[in-house]
């Protein structure tokens, strides 16, 4: 296993924005996750979904959907897990 921060982002209070990465072999089993860099505490500050898109019979595109749950603007790096 081996991992990494793909991007790093903010998000305005209480908004959802979608990133795409692609080139990503088929082949990998891939986990995504946020963490938030800004800290506040006493709640959840973002929640995320991933779609995943087969690009080409090698290589896939990942689609990352990340909410801001809060009232204040939210930073945050979108990390990656490759599991196989």
């Amino acid at each position: 296993m081996w991992t990494g921060t793909q991007f790093s982002a903010s998000l305005a209070p209480n908004t959802s924005h979608r990133w795409f990465t692609w080139g990503w072999p088929v082949g990998w089993h891939v986990v995504w996750y946020v963490m938030p860099t800004s800290a506040v505490s006493g709640a959840p500050q973002l929640d995320w979904d991933v779609a995943v898109e087969r690009a080409s019979s090698t290589q896939c595109t990942y689609w990352i959907t990340v909410k801001n749950l809060t009232g204040a603007t939210v930073t945050f790096d979108s990390r990656f897990a490759v599991l196989s």
